[in-house]
């Protein structure tokens, strides 16, 4: 059996082992999307713009100018879309809500955008599907950026008030709630890389998103429970293993220290425990994130989940490199423009030599393995899912009208099995969300990639599903990984 080693850390080759291995009986099957990514229709029934319409029409920001409109077109095609997953048998379905589809401009709420999401709700209860509700999937309207965005701690109580209007009418028939995707994103990329939305490279600021996202959480989970108690809620984060070049080295390893620290415990440790890692604190000292910190700000954060999200697509292997000089207006620790590692000073990251996907992310599915048993052994967090997972791939239609994506199927068959390595050693991982359903807008990416498990002509919108939907839906149906034959022949 080939292996692959990262610092010490056996990653098993995709296709092994290859018995068949069962899930857990009542585990849950489904598929994840983004509003933004999807609906189109980003002018009509009231919606306003997001910071994601306006970042994707300026020049230079997305690739080949691509904008959100009308992305697949699933604002008109949504009946259509449900009845695709009902036959891939697909028993939940994680989407997000527009912000500004709901309350344009962060303002007064919007019957007609509301209207459209109880049709979907009731569509999938319809076919007997879970609606897995996503309350910001990066989505500000761009009104309320005008204001200062998440850097301006305001923000979180819109962001509350957006989720109670969307709980009041939804709240009957949905259960499971979901209020940040990825707060990484958001606040890291957005504020300090300014490769996503709203494209600002201002790490003060960053560090204030950061804090606001999550106050806008703990805010918007006591919204919802005063609503409805028994209300299912959680958030998602997307975690990755961070590992040192080389772990001999101190300089090396304090780089991951400081690497894992921003993408993974400044989220966890607040939620999870209640304060800020110390060591993260200290990093941030110039970025005044300890200042942002107000009396019971850490208590809303930490307030008891029902459930736990996490995506996972790829890891980090980071070493320090030497810094450039810094200019006389640069904040001190170093963070180099365009970086989301706010005060991490100037980083090298380093290929393991495993496969990559089409956005150039390793393939490496013990890290999901690494991750869930953290969560599991350090945090103790129990209901876990997989919220994200999957791997964009460069898919075309044959002459048979077939996508032969098997580098796909490869990449969720060794993820699935992860998945069930972890449960095997503990883990309460309930469930498995692919993403995703449909190729779809790919943020600063454009249409270039396509992550879909059905292929989306963007011509005509004519969906074909692609072999990897065919074989996910085989084993959802089996709640097994099949028997397959390793490539090494072992």
């Amino acid at each position: 059996m080939t292996m692959y080693e990262v610092n010490g850390t056996r990653a098993e080759e995709i296709s092994t082992p290859t018995h068949r291995r069962d899930f857990p009986a009542d585990f849950l099957w489904g598929s994840s999307t983004a509003a933004f990514q999807i609906e189109g229709a980003t002018t009509e029934d009231g919606r306003t713009d997001s910071i994601w319409d306006t970042f994707s029409r300026t020049p230079g920001r997305v690739l080949n100018g691509d904008t959100g409109d009308p992305a697949v077109d699933h604002y008109h095609r949504m009946p259509q879309d449900v009845a695709l997953m009902s036959d891939l048998g697909f028993k939940a379905y994680r989407f997000s809500v527009a912000w500004p589809r709901v309350r344009p401009d962060g303002g007064a709420v919007n019957e007609a955008g509301l209207d459209f999401y109880r049709r979907l709700v009731d569509e999938l209860l319809a076919h007997d599907i879970t609606p897995w509700l996503t309350l910001y999937h990066w989505d500000l309207p761009q009104a309320l950026e005008d204001r200062g965005g998440w850097a301006e701690r305001s923000t979180a109580f819109r962001f509350a008030e957006f989720a109670d209007t969307v709980h009041a009418a939804l709240g009957d028939r949905v259960e499971h709630w979901t209020t940040l995707n990825e707060p990484y994103c958001s606040s890291l990329l957005g504020y300090s890389a300014g490769v996503h939305a709203p494209g600002r490279q201002e790490p003060s600021a960053a560090v204030a998103a950061v804090h606001h996202l999550l106050l806008g959480h703990g805010l918007a989970v006591s919204a919802i429970r005063q609503r409805e108690p028994k209300a299912k809620l959680g958030i998602t984060l997307n975690l990755y293993p961070v590992d040192p070049v080389d772990p001999e080295n101190p300089a090396d390893v304090d780089a991951a220290r400081r690497v894992d620290g921003l993408q993974n415990r400044i989220f966890l440790d607040p939620l999870l425990r209640g304060q800020y890692p110390d060591d993260v604190v200290a990093d941030l000292a110039p970025f005044a994130l300890a200042e942002r910190i107000q009396d019971g700000d850490l208590a809303a954060i930490a307030a008891p989940l029902d459930m736990f999200g996490v995506n996972y697509y790829t890891h980090h292997l980071v070493g320090a490199a030497a810094p450039e000089t810094a200019t006389a207006d640069t904040a001190a620790p170093f963070t180099p423009p365009g970086s989301p590692w706010v005060g991490a000073g100037a980083l090298r990251f380093a290929d393991a030599g495993l496969p990559v996907t089409d956005m150039g992310w390793e393939v490496i599915p013990n890290g999901l393995s690494r991750v869930l048993r953290r969560l599991h052994e350090e945090y103790s967090v129990t209901a876990l899912y997989v919220n994200e997972n999957g791997a964009a791939c460069p898919d075309v239609v044959n002459d048979r009208g077939e996508v032969d994506d098997q580098d796909r199927i490869d990449y969720l068959d060794g993820h699935l099995r992860a998945a069930l390595t972890a449960i095997e050693a503990g883990v309460d991982l309930r469930g498995y969300f692919c993403w995703s359903l449909l190729d779809n807008f790919e943020w600063a990416w454009g249409y270039s990639k396509r992550f879909g498990l059905v292929h989306v002509d963007y011509q005509t919108q004519v969906r074909t599903p692609k072999n990897s939907a065919k074989w996910l839906s085989s084993v959802m149906r089996a709640n097994a990984v099949p028997e397959v034959e390793s490539k090494n022949g072992n």
